[in-house]
């Protein structure tokens, strides 16, 4: 289920779709042995690429996971994200046929 209005709320920050901008082609924009096709990308590389405090992109990184544009994965001690290809392809599906 895709609640439009999450994600509305959550693409409505410049950061945020940055973000997703990033995980449509990790290896464009983390360095190598940072992405595991399998788990996406470590929150930290994130982090590291943003330059904002770690409180901070764990903020909007939650708010993407919450609004399911962002699936996690936990590997050990790391946190691993990666885009949710099927609801952002069903958003935008809503949208081209809604609006």
């Amino acid at each position: 289920m895709v609640d439009e209005n999450l994600i509305h709320k959550a693409l409505a920050n410049p950061f945020r779709r940055e973000i997703l901008r990033w995980l449509k082609t990790p290896n464009q924009y983390f360095v190598q042995g940072h992405v595991n096709s399998g788990c996406g990308v470590p929150s930290n590389a994130i982090h590291a690429r943003s330059g904002l405090s770690q409180s901070t992109v764990s903020a909007h990184v939650a708010a993407l996971v919450e609004a399911g544009l962002l699936v996690s994965t936990r590997v050990g001690q790391w946190m691993f994200v990666a885009r949710n290809e099927e609801v952002i392809r069903a958003f935008a599906t809503q949208i081209r046929l809604h609006l």
